[in-house]
């Protein structure tokens, strides 16, 4: 029996000294990424206790955490501080409305773009919904602002042919339908190219089988292409969900720092654009704080993504975990 053991953990020894000296390049061309996940992602994990310390720039980092710790307390501050609670609904509302908006958006484009026949028009079409992508959101909200804003162009438009002003940037729900619409027409293109990657890999006989039943494009659609991006979809939402805290600080900030209206703003208001509105208010940065809050929304991310994955799983798709 002894012997039996020996011979195969020899074995496995030569079997695995082999595949790496066959994948030796293969192994060469990743160390670079390993050890730029090392430096800058694990190494600095280490700051992540600033969240039970009070930080000291004359201590530094370890200096604080060893010397300064003081338990929970920032996250007491955090949870006690004025308007958290609203300020973390309307996270959580905007943020998963996001998640499910951008999700069926990108889908939605791509389903359009997979459809469309003449390739030069394709990859004209794919261009075009894609490039608002590498728009920052200070030229998106100004954009959004000039046209639509009570002194608008297309307000000025509306007004002079008899319509009524648009209220977009003065009624709250309004504004968070424009958030959500804008942020599809931003990122949708560039959503759906995985999608249509994916669309690509789907066997071109299950459409010629389809024709043949004289299935229509609608038919083929919801049971060829949808099915065959099902576990590609799955496994972006259950990744995006992961960021509902994160709720889009730039895009929030840029479209509300021009505006004055209390009403939209307390509406949107979420815990990002809180925490720098009033650090800014107080000419102050506490780095403990401001840590616990990062670490708040990453626990809370990471639970959602273990839900959201169990749920998945327990409807019969495969999940990420």
């Amino acid at each position: 029996m002894e012997k039996v053991l020996i011979k195969d953990r020899q074995s496995f020894k030569y079997s695995l000294v082999k595949r790496v000296k066959a994948s030796k390049f293969l192994i060469l061309m990743i160390i670079p990424a390993i050890v730029y996940y090392v430096l800058f992602c694990y190494v600095p994990m280490y700051g992540v206790f600033l969240s039970f310390a009070d930080y000291s720039i004359s201590k530094g980092v370890l200096g604080s955490i060893f010397e300064n710790w003081v338990g929970f307390d920032n996250f007491i501050f955090i949870f006690n501080y004025p308007k958290f609670t609203e300020a973390f609904l309307n996270t959580l509302l905007i943020g998963s409305l996001k998640v499910v908006v951008s999700f069926l958006g990108a889908v939605l484009v791509a389903l359009l773009i997979n459809e469309i026949r003449m390739r030069f028009f394709k990859k004209a079409v794919q261009i075009i919904v894609t490039f608002p992508h590498f728009l920052s959101w200070v030229v998106v909200a100004s954009l959004f602002l000039m046209l639509l804003d009570k002194t608008g162009i297309i307000n000025k438009v509306i007004v002079a042919a008899g319509g009524q002003d648009l209220t977009l940037f003065s009624d709250g729900k309004q504004f968070i339908g424009l958030l959500l619409s804008t942020d599809v027409w931003k990122e949708a293109g560039w959503g759906s190219i995985i999608y249509i990657a994916t669309m690509a890999g789907i066997s071109s006989d299950l459409y010629e089988a389809a024709d043949i039943d004289g299935a229509t494009r609608l038919q083929k659609i919801w049971h060829i292409t949808l099915p065959g991006i099902r576990p590609t979809a799955i496994l972006l939402l259950i990744m995006s969900v992961g960021g509902v805290l994160s709720a889009g600080f730039d895009q929030i900030f840029n479209m509300t720092s021009q505006l004055h209206n209390s009403l939209v703003i307390d509406s949107v208001e979420i815990i990002d654009t809180l925490i720098y509105s009033n650090t800014i208010a107080s000419k102050s940065l506490d780095e403990g704080i401001t840590t616990a809050i990062g670490l708040f929304k990453s626990v809370v991310g990471f639970v959602l993504v273990i839900v959201t994955d169990r749920i998945a799983k327990l409807c019969g798709e495969r999940g990420i975990i």
